[in-house]
């Protein structure tokens, strides 16, 4: 008797038991849980491991990414830019011809090679594209400073610009720009020196396009002389 009473009491607590936990189930399976999403922008830094690498202009320029800042433009100013008989502009706004200096073979630190010249100008003085094209990178270096990569009409032409104070405001990569389109101003970012205020500007021409940063580089000076 006594044996059945255990028996019974033993199977009416494993109904329950059941009973409670079925319950509980059909309560926690009808309720979602709370996803938030969050959105993550990625960015490619122009690094050894990078899959997009971006290294910096063959005229010695190369060197580790740092955050980009893109500022308000200031005006152009009346002066427009002087157009060369080679069809490029000089790119930076009220510099003439005779003002340039042919620093292409000059000597740099480690034995380089500038590979560019350097147009001197006032501080925030515009910059503008030389050439028609296409943006290709926005790029930020210790050596180059604030810098950009325009690829030209036929994509076998590659200009660059660097020392830049900062870009115009809505200067993206992929951007069309036309000959003489604002692009930036004059600076001394990178190791150009504080207050040494100048355009590194270099030329180089390139057989592919997606390897837009390995050319070889064409002395930019006589191609900015020659003034129509």
């Amino acid at each position: 008797m006594h044996f059945l009473a255990r028996t019974l009491a033993f199977l009416f607590a494993a109904l329950l038991m059941i009973i409670i936990g079925t319950l509980l189930w059909l309560q926690f399976s009808q309720t979602e849980p709370q996803v938030t999403q969050t959105t993550t922008r990625s960015f490619h830094t122009d690094s050894a491991k990078s899959t997009n690498p971006a290294p910096e202009s063959r005229s010695s320029q190369r060197d580790s990414p740092i955050s980009t800042s893109v500022q308000s433009p200031l005006p152009l100013g009346p002066n427009p830019p002087l157009r060369t008989t080679t069809g490029l502009v000089i790119p930076v706004i009220g510099v003439t011809p005779d003002e340039l200096v042919d620093t292409y073979t000059q000597s740099r630190w480690g034995g380089r090679s500038h590979d560019a010249i350097d147009i001197v100008a006032p501080h925030n003085c515009p910059v503008v594209a030389a050439q028609a094209g296409r943006v290709v990178r926005l790029f930020q270096s210790i050596r180059g400073g604030t810098t950009i990569y325009e690829l030209g009409p036929h994509e076998d032409t590659v200009y660059y610009y660097a020392h830049l104070d900062h870009y115009v405001a809505g200067l993206a990569e992929g951007m069309n720009v036309e000959r003489g389109q604002l692009l930036g101003y004059v600076g001394d970012t990178g190791d150009a020196g504080a207050g040494n205020y100048h355009l590194h500007f270099a030329i180089w021409l390139i057989q592919d396009p997606k390897h837009y940063w390995d050319g070889t580089n064409i002395n930019p000076y006589p191609m900015l002389r020659l003034v129509k």
